[in-house]
């Protein structure tokens, strides 16, 4: 007979086992302090490498997670990058071929877990992008509305708010000025038709 002991991880262990479905939901209590009404991203601050990374993008709607160039070589971890070459497709409304793979610890609200992205060096307004599978291995229940996120751990629900500022700033929309059209051309002035004066008829 094999004894068995049941050890608690919580690094690089899924959520799932955590709390129970249905557990997790938000109220009016969430969406205090925020700007009404609104569209906004739901943007987030995170710790990777023992540095705060901003401008954090959770979008469920992306199937990868997704991180610049730029901020790699910041942490000093461009020799973590593992080369692998793969097409995004759709990505930012047309394709991107990725600088390669890497996986960095997140910390999130002091939860642990070791997340793998693709490196693009195509210019974004985010520094990273946590996709579906950051979201569903973490069991993450995401709300724009209430700019804020929730997901289960040992501990208990925990919760980390959006950074509605920054999100504004990343997606603002500048009100386009409708100004009359002007002409290319060089000689833009009309053409003066030249005037003849009649000379008085000469005494006889």
């Amino acid at each position: 007979m094999t004894k068995r002991t049941k050890v608690s991880i919580t690094r690089e262990k899924r959520t799932r086992d955590y709390v129970l479905e249905g557990t997790i939901s938000f109220s009016d209590k969430n969406a205090e302090g925020i700007v009404q009404p609104h569209n906004d991203a739901l943007v987030i601050s995170v710790l990777i490498n023992k540095s705060l990374v901003k401008r954090v993008l959770i979008d469920p709607g992306s199937s990868s997670n997704i991180i610049r160039l730029r901020v790699v070589e910041k942490l000093g971890l461009q020799d973590q990058i593992v080369s692998a070459v793969r097409m995004l497709n759709e990505f930012n409304m047309a394709c991107e071929t990725t600088k390669g793979e890497i996986t960095l610890p997140m910390n999130i609200a002091g939860t642990i877990q070791e997340t793998k992205f693709y490196v693009i060096e195509g210019d974004m307004r985010y520094n990273a992008l946590f996709g579906r599978p950051w979201v569903h291995n973490m069991r993450v229940m995401p709300s724009t509305l209430h700019q804020a996120l929730k997901f289960p751990t040992p501990g208990g629900i925990k919760t980390v708010y959006g950074e509605q500022s920054a999100a504004k700033e990343m997606f603002a929309v500048n009100e386009v000025l409708q100004v009359p059209a002007v002409s290319t051309l060089r000689n833009t002035e009309p053409t003066r038709k030249a005037e003849v004066k009649k000379q008085p008829p000469m005494p006889v």
